[in-house]
């Protein structure tokens, strides 16, 4: 039978072998799926994913808001676009991994599901409609902390979310950088 063809089908050896290889491989890669979509966060992780969806939300909202009060202030117009994206990459999270977002209404500028967020929001808008200057200062402090809940909430996130965190956090640097100018060109 070495290398000859069974009759009624033709499957030789190699056609044998070369199934069963195709099979191995499917169940290693159903397997990985399966692993992949069998991870879960604690409540905790999904606490922290919540909040930083809504910390994203705190930011853009902030900058909607100022943006308004000064129009010519292009760093909160240019930013606040930005944002928006993180947000949307935070709340593609939230959905992978069942995080409740369903109270959070995007379209309502200034309004937060989280209590804390919420006074956040208030008082940062009061401080940044003071003069641009504090509205600049503003964005500084939003950014910074941005990064710092960015840096507590990756720790012991999976890997996908530790890599959406990891560009947040560079556009977080990067958006502090401007408002830092921003800054310095009004003192």
């Amino acid at each position: 039978m070495n290398g000859q063809r069974i009759c009624c089908g033709e499957v030789s050896i190699k056609g044998i072998k070369m199934f069963k290889k195709i099979m191995l491989g499917m169940l290693v890669v159903m397997s990985l799926a399966g692993s992949l979509l069998a991870t879960t966060l604690t409540t905790t992780q999904k606490e922290s994913l919540l909040f930083m969806y809504q910390e994203e939300k705190v930011a853009r909202d902030v900058y909607i808001t100022l943006s308004k009060h000064y129009p010519t202030a292009t760093t909160f117009s240019n930013i606040l676009l930005s944002e928006q994206s993180h947000m949307d990459a935070v709340e593609k999270l939230c959905i992978k991994y069942g995080v409740d977002i369903a109270n959070v209404n995007e379209a309502e500028v200034g309004v937060f599901v989280l209590p804390e967020l919420q006074a956040l929001y208030n008082t940062l808008v009061i401080q940044g409609s003071v003069s641009l200057l504090e509205g600049q200062k503003v964005g500084v402090l939003i950014e910074q902390k941005d990064i710092t809940d960015i840096l507590a909430a990756e720790v012991g996130m999976p890997s996908d979310v530790v890599k959406v965190f990891e560009n947040l956090r560079s556009g977080s640097y990067s958006h502090l950088d401007a408002f830092s100018k921003a800054v310095a060109a009004l003192l």
